[in-house]
């Protein structure tokens, strides 16, 4: 399944809040540099749909707030 998602780094809080059944949006306390916001991102959406971190992967988006990320149904 394909989960589009919009990420808000250098956030105070940390949240995962779902939009609809495939799209969240993200705060990370992480900045966006040296691919910290995207490892943590994908920490909290295998966390949201409860599979594995090595499951999750970034389809599009590496360097854009706004990403598609690929989880297993």
């Amino acid at each position: 399944m394909y989960v589009k998602v919009r990420v808000f780094p250098d956030s105070k809080k940390e949240s995962a809040d779902q939009i609809s059944k495939d799209h969240l949006k993200i705060s990370v306390r992480e900045p966006a540099k040296q691919n910290l916001a995207n490892m943590r991102v994908i920490e909290l959406v295998a966390t949201h749909y409860k599979v594995s971190v090595k499951s999750v992967r970034i389809v599009s988006g590496h360097r854009s707030p706004s990403k598609i990320l690929s989880v297993p149904d």
